[in-house]
């Protein structure tokens, strides 16, 4: 199989969003992401900033503080972000589900958590992450991945709504 650098196939969005046009349900912190891959919570409070990062839906959110949380999300809203937050956009060469599921993969936290800089509060290096190699397949092939593990995303969202019915 061969392989490509992140920075062939997405960008790092760097466009900004006016906190007063935020509301707590979409404004994304490293602090209402959840750890080990979990999504998101509702945010706390929004910031005393005047503008944030800026995220669209179908945008993936990394976490790039402690990435050996394994916080990521695939947004789907837009919103805006803390500058704790990346932003990556998949440009029209991969599908961006696709991307989502790579960079989902335990390698990708692993090789962003080796890469990263600070001891305390270790960041994830953005230029090494845009080197991690991601696989350079067809589209179709992708968007076949994408169909069959988003139908297990489906199926474990619906039996954690049914888990979360029966303990109540």
């Amino acid at each position: 199989m061969n392989f490509k650098n992140l920075s062939k196939v997405s960008d790092y969005v760097n466009e900004r969003v006016k906190v007063e046009n935020l509301t707590v349900e979409n404004y994304i912190s490293t602090e209402n992401m959840l750890p080990n891959k979990g999504g998101i919570d509702k945010a706390i409070k929004l910031p005393a900033a005047k503008t944030t990062s800026l995220y669209s839906k179908g945008d993936i959110l990394l976490s790039n503080i402690r990435t050996y949380f394994k916080k990521i999300w695939y947004a789907e809203k837009d919103g805006g972000c803390s500058n704790d937050v990346l932003v990556v956009r998949a440009r029209g060469e991969i599908e961006p589900k696709f991307l989502y599921y790579v960079l989902s993969n335990d390698k990708f936290f692993e090789y962003s958590s080796a890469t990263s800089k600070g001891t305390k509060m270790p960041r994830g290096d953005k230029s090494a992450i845009m080197q991690y190699q991601i696989p350079d397949m067809p589209l179709e092939e992708q968007r076949t991945i994408v169909s069959v593990l988003s139908a297990l995303d489906d199926r474990i969202a619906e039996n954690k709504k049914i888990n979360h019915h029966l303990a109540a």
